[in-house]
């Protein structure tokens, strides 16, 4: 649902904060007030347009922004919506940038908008076998998502079959390229740290003199200073250790220096280090090889090694290409059988709600004073070749407002009102299966009176148990049946007009119900909005 709505410098609008409810939120107002703005906002941020020229007098940006709360999410999910007069449209969910279509995509199933000329979901045929298979849930659910799950598998066979090499020429020029490439890898004969063990025999033979002169260098110093220095220490002491028992433990500690000084020093004198010029050019040659392959197909050794692989497969595919394609063909045959099957049960499931469903909808707009109205849930079957992801049923409303009409598709109706209630009474029938949290009705009782008014707000009242209701209207009756009341005005300040709103409490609800109702407030029709607002506390 819809927490909080902010909109400012749309319009009439300055800057305006609506904290909405769960249930039935009436909207009623002056005309001009700003109504069909707020509307417009509610429209701006499910991804609809948004021009710079909406942006309010003398202001430079408009910005609209609403924090919803949705059983998936955690916390509250901030929708935002900025334009500048320079033509810039920033869009964000959660702090994050954007698109507009993103947005759109996002928000396609949390609002859903109703107007003279906002029905485009119910025409949707896709959106009607989804309301159908809603209806259906408890028969067909499980059905439908063994049925997708095949529907899955056959795209992947589908797209496998029409992989296409081409023609014979074709064919054969792709395995000449493939073969080279495959005969260059293998005949490189990589190992999978080779790469790394050439590098480091290079960087040794590379620095072999260097390495060569400070051996040199290590043992020179050793035997022209530390021998000789420790081998004359040692006599001198020699001399003394009768005297001192210390003396005596220093003379065989350097001992034990001297002799393991003269060990590394033989070691050094033995290490031999060479610059072998034939190998550092074989080690340079091997990496130039591995650098190539690796420009050509992987960033190292082991992707080299992955596309080998790959090509490998590729080649095996298209010289057994006949045998491969009868293959998926026999597997995609098998699959379409099982999915006739299922899509048959579908359909009988379908047809058998589709009787049900019709019945309620067509009762549902005879108590919306359409008492000529035939409705029809259509379920045409689909020949074996046109699967699609919902089996091979094709659903569409239909409808007959007149006696003797006709059936025609919801997308004929010429009738704003007509359309408007027919929308109320699907939505009224589907309340409980519609996933769409927030549906917003803007003045779609214009065009009626009397009996189909009071029945046309029980209907949102009724939808109201399930989802958000955001309603506008003019209508006294559909007024008095609000959970919660919305006053929108205007007002002049510094000479510019801005739209305020006030929620109402109980008694300023039924003083706006007595404006609507007889168009000024006495005490005769006080009295009627107290009656009426106590009768449409009742849903039928």
């Amino acid at each position: 649902m819809i927490n909080l709505l902010h909109i400012k410098n749309i319009g009439i609008i300055d800057d305006l904060t609506i904290n909405l409810n769960e249930g039935f939120n009436v909207l009623t107002g002056e005309t001009g007030a700003g109504k069909t703005l707020i509307i417009g906002a509610l429209k701006i941020l499910a991804g609809g347009r948004f021009s710079k020229e909406m942006i309010r007098t003398g202001e430079t940006n408009s910005f609209i922004e609403m924090s919803i709360s949705l059983p998936e999410f955690e916390d509250n999910v901030i929708i935002s919506r900025e334009m500048n007069s320079h033509g810039k449209n920033m869009c964000k969910i959660n702090g994050r940038l954007v698109t507009v279509a993103e947005l759109k995509d996002f928000m396609k199933n949390i609002i859903d908008i109703h107007g003279q000329n906002d029905n485009q979901m119910m025409l949707d045929l896709s959106k009607q076998i989804e309301l159908l298979d809603g209806y259906a849930d408890d028969e067909i659910g499980i059905l439908k998502a063994e049925y997708q799950e095949m529907y899955e598998e056959y795209l992947n066979l589908k797209k496998e079959l029409n992989l296409n090499y081409g023609d014979d020429l074709e064919k054969q020029r792709k395995l000449d390229l493939l073969n080279y490439q495959l005969t260059e890898i293998e005949e490189a004969n990589l190992k999978p740290n080779e790469e790394t063990e050439l590098e480091e025999k290079s960087k040794i033979i590379g620095a072999s003199e260097k390495i060569a002169n400070h051996l040199k260098e290590a043992q020179s110093e050793i035997d022209n200073n530390s021998i000789d220095g420790l081998n004359n220490a040692i006599r001198a002491l020699e001399k003394i250790e009768s005297y001192n028992a210390n003396y005596s433990d220093m003379v065989t500690r350097l001992k034990n220096c001297y002799y393991e000084i003269q060990e590394t020093s033989r070691d050094l004198s033995c290490e031999e280090i060479y610059f072998d010029a034939e190998e550092q050019n074989k080690i340079e040659a091997r990496l130039d090889l591995i650098y190539s392959l690796k420009r050509k197909y992987g960033n190292n050794i082991q992707q080299i090694l992955e596309y080998q692989e790959k090509i490998e497969q590729e080649i095996f595919t298209i010289t057994n290409l006949e045998n491969y394609i009868l293959e998926l063909k026999d597997k995609l045959e098998k699959l379409e059988n099982k999915m006739l099957e299922a899509s048959q049960k579908m359909n009988e499931i379908r047809v058998k709600c589709a009787i049900k469903l019709s019945d309620e909808i067509t009762q549902e707009l005879k108590d919306l004073e359409m008492k000529n109205a035939e409705f029809e849930v259509k379920v045409e079957f689909l020949e074996k070749g046109k699967f699609t992801s919902n089996g091979l049923d094709k659903v569409e409303f239909l409808i007959s407002t007149n006696q003797g009409d006709e059936k025609k598709s919801l997308i004929k109706i010429a009738s704003g009102g007509e359309m408007s209630r027919v929308m109320l009474a699907i939505k009224t029938v589907l309340a409980d299966v519609d996933k769409t949290p927030i549906l917003v009705f803007d003045e779609i009782d214009t065009g009626i009176s009397g009996i189909a008014a009071n029945s046309t707000g029980e209907k949102m009242k009724k939808i109201a148990q399930n989802h958000q209701v955001i309603c506008i209207t003019h209508l006294a009756t559909i007024a008095a049946k609000g959970d919660y009341n919305y006053y929108i005005f205007k007002s002049s300040e510094n000479n510019m007009t801005k739209t305020q709103i006030n929620q109402l409490n109980e008694e300023q609800v039924i003083r706006e119900i007595a404006r609507i109702s007889n168009g000024e407030i006495t005490e005769t029709s006080i009295q009627n909005a107290r009656e009426m607002r106590k009768m449409s506390q009742k849903i039928a």
